[in-house]
This record gives structure tokens, C-alpha cells and sequence, in this order.
């Protein structure tokens, strides 16, 4: 499948771009990178992260897997404008949050001699930027797949060895329904529960005397206003749903408190931290 023949070009050079192109080049890949912004290119090449790269799409034509480390909105128009250029039995795939709205669409347009096939790195940081790239966020993450009925198993089995090479943690298969409606729980939730905590009250003052209660538990609210919008208005069926179901919740624990029903409040908390320690196995 792989070898180190096979290059990479990498179109959209931020954080997750970036961790991608350092995470290949230290497995001795040959990578190429796009991006719109010529400081990123030139901070990637200083910092020998790529091999080559530009604001053009040259290197488009030499590439045996493209990645699409770009926003949401943007993936389908730019393979609906930019597909000719990419070579012949090349496999494409990308870091996208959110799945129904693209896959289908990309895969209802796309040249019968390419192949896109879905995936997400569930990894990231607090901060954007190819400056702040680095393939360590991989080994502590999961890696999605989504395939569909269009794709192949030679497609798969490489993104699988993709993600293998990066040293993720694990790897998933789910179907692209599967995908929208775990990331709606898992990551979108937490994110709307983070981001409604900084701004329930005035936090001016916060830092005096906060504890590590709340800076864990806001730390993903320093948030990418501009790709969150587009992962929640894009998954805004589901993601309403689990604010629906986190609503009741609360409002259960809320009566419970307000009864001052100390075994049902003590339930609660057993059966939330026999759940947490499955995360600590």
C-alpha cells in the first residue's frame, strides 16, 4: 500500500496540517503543502516540515494522497474546482468534524479515477496555527474513519496505515451518521457546556481565585470562533439534541438538589464516576 515512494500534499497548513507534515517527514515521507497564506508555507519550510510548498497547486500533480486540511464549508468547492489537477488513482481524504454534509457531496462529483475517503483525527489544541503544530497531540488521540459504500478497501487500508504511522491511539470505523452523532456528544457538547460556563458570569476576576475544577473543565472555551460556527450550524440537528438531553439532566440534578434527595444526588455521583474510570483503563 505505502512505501516511501508514496508523497503527500497537504492543502491547508494549520494546526492539524501542520502536525500531519511533521508527523510524515519524521517517518521520511516526501511532503508538499498548499495554503493561502505564504508566512505559513514559509515557517513550514524553515522549519523543514515539508519538502516543498506554495499558494499554488502544483504540487497537486505529483501527490499520491492529498489531505484536506480545510474548513468545513470550503472542502466541496475546492474539489469541485481543483479535482483536475490532482493525479489519477491519487486517495483524498481530510480532518474534517462533520461528515453527512460533505462525504456524499464530494463523492457525488468526484472523478471515477480518484478516491475520497473520510477521516477526522479526534486531536487538537487550544490554539490555531501551523506555529503551534505538533505530531505529539496524535499519541494520546483516536482516529475516525468513515467509508462509505463508494469506497474501497485499498482506500481504507491506507488511511487505516495513516493513521498508524501518525501513532494515534486507536482506530475507529464508523459509518459518516454514526460520526455527526458522536461528535455532536463528545466534542460539540462539551465545547457549548465550556464556552456557556465563561459566559454565564463575569469572569474578570476569575483568575485570582479560580481552581483547577474549573480551568480543566473550560479549558477547550478558548475556541476557533470562526470553524466552530461552521461544525455546529453543520451538525445543528444533533448537536440541538444533546443540548436537549444536557438540559434535562441538569434540570434533574437541579430537583434533586432542590429536595435535598441525598441518595438520589449520591446515586448520581457513583454511577458519573464509574463511568469516568472507564476513560482511565
Amino acid at each position: 500500500m505505502m512505501n516511501h515512494d508514496t508523497q503527500f500534499c497537504i492543502v491547508g497548513l494549520g494546526l492539524l496540517g501542520g502536525s500531519y507534515a511533521q508527523g510524515l517527514k519524521q517517518k521520511g515521507f516526501k511532503v508538499s503543502a498548499v495554503d493561502i497564506n505564504e508566512n505559513s508555507i514559509e515557517y513550514a519550510l524553515k522549519m523543514k516540515w515539508i519538502d516543498e510548498g506554495s499558494t499554488s497547486l502544483e504540487c497537486l500533480k505529483k501527490a499520491d494522497c492529498v489531505i484536506l486540511g480545510l474548513y468545513p464549508t470550503l472542502v466541496v468547492d475546492w474539489i469541485k474546482e481543483n479535482q483536475c489537477l490532482i493525479k489519477s488513482n491519487a486517495i483524498i481524504t481530510d480532518v474534517t468534524g462533520i461528515k453527512r454534509e460533505i462525504v456524499p457531496a464530494i463523492q457525488s462529483i468526484l472523478r471515477s479515477d480518484l478516491e475520497f475517503i473520510a477521516s477526522h483525527p479526534m486531536a487538537g489544541r487550544e490554539v490555531s496555527g501551523v506555529e503551534f503544530s505538533t505530531p505529539s497531540i496524535f499519541k494520546p488521540a483516536n482516529f475516525i474513519i468513515t467509508p462509505t459504500e463508494s469506497n474501497t478497501d485499498r482506500a481504507i487500508e491506507f488511511v487505516t496505515e495513516l493513521a498508524q504511522l501518525l501513532e494515534f491511539r486507536r482506530v475507529t470505523t464508523l459509518t459518516i451518521q454514526e460520526h455527526d452523532e458522536m461528535v455532536a456528544f463528545l466534542s460539540q457538547l462539551t465545547h457549548v457546556i465550556a464556552v456557556s460556563l465563561m459566559n454565564t458570569n463575569d469572569n474578570t476576576h476569575l483568575v485570582e481565585y479560580t481552581g483547577d475544577s474549573f480551568r480543566d473543565l473550560t479549558r477547550i472555551a478558548k475556541i476557533n470562533e470562526n470553524l466552530w460556527s461552521e461544525l455546529f450550524i453543520m451538525n445543528k440537528d444533533m448537536l440541538l439534541k444533546e443540548i436537549d438531553d444536557f438540559s434535562k439532566e441538569l434540570q434533574n440534578f437541579r430537583d434533586t438538589l432542590e429536595k435535598e434527595d441525598v441518595e438520589r444526588m449520591k446515586q448520581l455521583f457513583i454511577q458519573s464516576t464509574m463511568r469516568r474510570k472507564q476513560f482511565d483503563k
